[in-house]
């Protein structure tokens, strides 16, 4: 398998920084070049329409060459690292890289109350415990969001997604109220539109299943049906990630490995945080590599901040604490799970440096 780097002058953190740079907002980063060419016409409206899951491989192992997607396909794009959806949507959402904002992924470290947390839910790794009594990520890694900025400059700007106000519960819900917003406020606007599919159902199905297909499918004809409606505006389709079908294995299983650990791997199943036992460096090197070395890249805490692996801008005060001592990546089809649930359950998953899960599609629509 090919392993991909983030490439963070040409990623999806990039993106809302040219559409701020559009707006006459001071960007959070570097613009993406390629969107800064489109966006060199004015449009009433610039939509963002971010479909969970969707890489550049989704799109060419489902979709036909000629359909609506992939002729509207202007160019591939890295996505940051890890390639996961806390991640990366949390860097759409802002125009920080990973290390600005420090959602590094599903499950993080925080050193404040020394607990892996699951960050969207403020709860303990694994459990239904509340985290604290007050909202763990955002107390210690809060942000300021694109949607804020534009709020500050007096710029008008929306966000479409089913865990907001007015709460859609379907894609189709979701076009339906981009095309309400582009009908009833004639200013102009951004809108930032999320929608969880395909993400959830490759996890379960695989991400070339029929199921996939016809989810990918639906939502292209809707897509479609939407942008034949709206005049005067400029539609993005992108993702925050791609897939990979995986073999899944529960760390618990392998005792000389869990024997090292401080605590179980935070950030990702592809992209594993792990604190080690003073003393027992040079044992769980060995016992990883010999373990998992043809799957994955071990890297030192001090290579990873190096290498830039999660961004190359200004780090966030908490980012190097939430590290652990090594970073397991995910450059093959293994993915270790900290549960035989989790390992058995999920089929096609994300988070590590295959092509597959590092290329998203930026799909341009001038209406």
């Amino acid at each position: 398998m090919k392993t991909i780097w983030p490439d963070y002058k040409n990623c999806i953190s990039n993106l809302p920084n040219s559409i701020m740079k559009k707006f006459g907002i001071t960007p959070a980063g570097d613009t993406l070049p390629l969107l800064d060419s489109y966006l060199e016409k004015d449009y009433r409206n610039i939509i963002v329409i971010l479909l969970d899951g969707m890489g550049v491989s989704i799109l060419e192992k489902n979709l036909e060459d000629d359909g609506f997607f992939r002729t509207h396909h202007a160019g591939s794009i890295s996505s940051v690292f890890p390639p996961t959806t806390v991640a990366a949507t949390t860097s759409v959402l802002s125009g920080l890289q990973p290390c600005e904002h420090s959602w590094l992924g599903w499950d993080c470290y925080y050193p404040q109350v020394d607990k892996n947390i699951t960050v969207f839910f403020n709860v303990e790794q694994g459990t239904d415990r509340q985290a604290a009594d007050y909202n763990v990520p955002y107390r210690y890694t809060g942000y300021e969001s694109v949607y804020d900025r534009f709020v500050k400059a007096g710029r008008k700007a929306h966000v479409v997604a089913p865990f907001l106000d007015p709460h859609p519960d379907s894609f189709e819900k979701i076009c339906d109220r981009i095309a309400d917003i582009c009908r009833d406020d004639k200013d102009e606007k951004y809108i930032y539109a999320y929608w969880d599919d395909p993400d959830t159902t490759m996890h379960m199905n695989g991400c070339t299943s029929i199921a996939a297909r016809q989810v990918i499918a639906v939502l292209q004809d809707k897509v479609q049906a939407l942008c034949s409606e709206l005049t005067d505006s400029l539609v993005i389709v992108t993702a925050d990630h791609g897939h990979i079908n995986s073999r899944g294995v529960c760390i618990t299983d392998y005792p000389t490995i869990m024997d090292c650990l401080v605590r179980l791997p935070s950030i990702e199943p592809r992209a594993l945080n792990l604190f080690v036992k003073k003393g027992k460096e040079k044992q769980f090197e060995e016992e990883f590599t010999l373990l998992f070395g043809k799957d994955f890249i071990l890297m030192t805490k001090e290579e990873v901040i190096a290498k830039q692996l999660f961004g190359t801008g200004s780090e966030h005060s908490c980012f190097r604490s939430m590290l652990g001592d090594y970073l397991a990546i995910a450059v093959g089809d293994l993915t270790i799970f900290n549960t035989k649930e989790e390992a058995e359950k999920f089929i096609s998953v994300h988070a590590g440096l295959t092509e597959d899960e590092m290329l998203v599609p930026l799909i341009v629509i001038e209406c």
